[in-house]
């Protein structure tokens, strides 16, 4: 049987089929949609998690392979760096049952604050990276994977990238196998790294390694397909498939085994061709690695580690290079520009009526990442730093330490990033004699990823009902005295609360109430109109950034424009009408 699957769905497929039992992520794209299937279609034979954020999730990813099921910790690229702490530990003690970890890498940044290159992690933590080239092999990986993690006693990282995470190709489906694995063994010596223990663990891992190459010297995961000798290429990911779309006359060395290299392989693979390349995307982590083992070899002097590759960039790369002949026909054609597009908050977020009661108050907002980032563009602006998950407590705390500025700093996180990160921060607010405020855009649900559930909102990833944190005890516990809740939607009352908070001599938080308008259904009330007899085309309601808000076409006496409200996209949050300074904005109730 085949099926037409995505990266991400033939991922979560092989882990069904190939005997996996417990899952954990956070979500971000692009590796959501991996616990998404596995939460909807597979919750009858493995169980599957939303962790609080990656460290946690490959925690516990780790306690199931110590305890004996087959594991998964699934992440995009930045989630690696929060898990990293225990990542390089668990280098160390290696696994019980086999342990795979997912790092999805979004080169390009389609949603993304940077394209870091986590192969790096791998090389970094001693452990082996597989990465897949298209959706059969998504699935067909996550078996290599666990015989890999099963024989050689180490966690795998498995690679995508979001072009694989995302396109779609024909899988061949299979049954479901389940491997037999004891349960928790004691074994004080491999799980305890207290440094006597760890010193001798480390010699296992040089060791391991070791036998690695060995075993990537041999493993079909690295195969060679020869055409002519004239060029040879060595690439793998979604890079082969631009390398076969853009020269299918080369012999070219795929690599399915990212870390550790073969690098005998490609020693005589590189003896029998002519020039060798490497093309890859982002690092030159191969490149580096061949050019370091005394093989000569080309890379990133043609193909660039800015953003994607493509077909286009790795046929110009090999032009450049002078293997092709320069595309003349690619080269005058010119490319017809898109259309503007800045990614804005949804009509009737409730984010913007926050935005809107900020910019008023004219203080430093320090964000983080959540859909209220969005609110850093224009017409809004009202954003002014965004770093990580969790860094925004700490970059207003670090702003008011600093006491370089009278203007006043608020940081601004949502609820899942507050139970991701936020609340050490809090803490450390709390402990250090802060006086910040802190607002909590509660819209219970992690809105940007697509609507997942948080330990804030009362519902597992596999449908069932829980019991869901209460962020102002939680806040209240931590030790902040002075805790409110507002509605966004009433600006007034929005403003004044924050400004009593941002005066306050200690560290407040403000918490909004109002759920995200698409999750879990889309709000939809009467949409509001404007009355052009009272408009006086003051361009206010354009400065709270709704899609729904646009220009007539028609012009006052004055010549502004009369603004026109889309009563297909209005939600009816009202959030124009009280800016409205000579209240032409009105329930449309016809």
């Amino acid at each position: 049987m085949e099926m037409l699957l995505a990266g991400n769905e033939a991922l979560a497929r092989g882990f069904y089929e190939y005997g996996g039992e417990f899952a954990s992520a956070y979500p971000g794209t692009p590796s959501t949609e991996i616990m998404q299937v596995m939460g909807k279609f597979f919750k009858d034979d493995l169980y599957s998690e939303w962790a609080p954020n990656e460290k946690v999730a490959l925690e516990t990813a780790v306690g199931a392979s110590y305890g004996g099921a087959r594991s998964i910790a699934v992440m995009k690229h930045v989630g690696l760096n929060v898990a990293a702490d225990p990542l390089m530990t668990l280098s160390y003690t290696g696994v019980g049952a086999g342990l795979i970890i997912v790092s999805a890498d979004d080169p390009g940044m389609h949603s993304s604050q940077n394209e870091q290159d986590n192969r790096f992690y791998g090389k970094f933590a001693s452990i082996p990276v597989l990465e897949p080239s298209d959706s059969q092999e998504a699935k067909d990986f996550v078996k290599d994977a666990f015989e890999i993690s099963e024989k050689f006693d180490t966690p795998v990282l498995l690679r995508l990238t979001t072009r694989i995470s995302h396109s779609k190709g024909v899988v061949r489906i299979g049954k479901r196998n389940t491997v037999d694995h004891p349960g928790f063994e004691r074994n004080i010596e491999k799980y305890v790294m207290v440094p006597a223990y760890a010193a001798k663990r480390h010699s296992i891992i040089i060791d391991r390694l070791s036998k690695l190459k060995e075993f990537a010297e041999e493993s079909s995961l690295n195969k060679i397909l020869w055409n002519g000798k004239n060029v040879g290429v060595v690439t793998g990911s979604i890079a082969y498939q631009h390398t076969r779309d853009a020269l299918p006359e080369a012999s070219v060395l795929k690599l399915g085994m990212g870390y550790p290299l073969p690098i005998n392989k490609i020693k005589k693979f590189a003896s029998e061709v002519d020039r060798l390349f490497v093309v890859e995307e982002l690092e030159p982590f191969y490149e580096e690695q061949i050019r370091a083992a005394g093989i000569e070899v080309e890379g990133k002097k043609y193909f660039t580690n800015f953003l994607e590759l493509n077909v286009t960039k790795v046929r110009k790369g090999f032009a450049d290079a002078g293997v092709l002949e320069p595309d003349s026909s690619s080269a005058d054609k010119k490319e017809e520009p898109l259309l503007p597009r800045p990614p804005v908050l949804c009509p009737g977020c409730p984010h913007r009526g926050l935005m809107v009661a900020l910019r008023k108050l004219k203080v430093f907002t320090t964000g983080d990442i959540g859909c209220y980032t969005l609110g850093a563009l224009p017409p809004l602006s009202q954003i002014d730093t965004c770093l990580c998950m969790g860094a925004s407590i700490g970059h207003a705390m670090g702003i008011e330490k600093a006491g370089k500025t009278s203007k006043k700093a608020v940081a601004l996180l949502g609820d899942s990033t507050f139970l991701h990160s936020g609340m050490t921060s809090l803490a450390s607010a709390v402990y250090n004699n802060s006086s910040i405020t802190v607002i909590i855009a509660d819209n219970r649900i992690t809105a940007m990823t697509g609507g997942q559930d948080n330990p804030a909102t009362s519902k597992t990833l596999m449908g069932g009902d829980t019991k869901a944190i209460n962020l102002s005890d939680l806040c209240g516990s931590l030790g902040v005295e002075n805790v409110k809740t507002v509605d966004p939607y009433d600006i007034d009352e929005t403003y004044n609360t924050l400004k009593e908070e941002i005066d306050r001599d200690a560290v407040s938080v403000v918490i909004t109430n109002r759920p995200c308008m698409l999750f879990p259904r889309k709000i939809k009330d009467e949409p509001f109109r404007i009355d052009t007899d009272k408009c006086i085309a003051c361009g206010v309601c354009f400065s709270v950034g709704c899609p729904a808000i646009s220009g007539s076409g028609a012009t006052n006496d004055k010549g502004k424009p009369i603004p026109a409200i889309d009563p297909a996209m209005c939600t009816g949050c009202g959030i124009c009408a009280k800016v409205c300074p000579s209240e032409a904005i009105v329930e449309d109730k016809s």
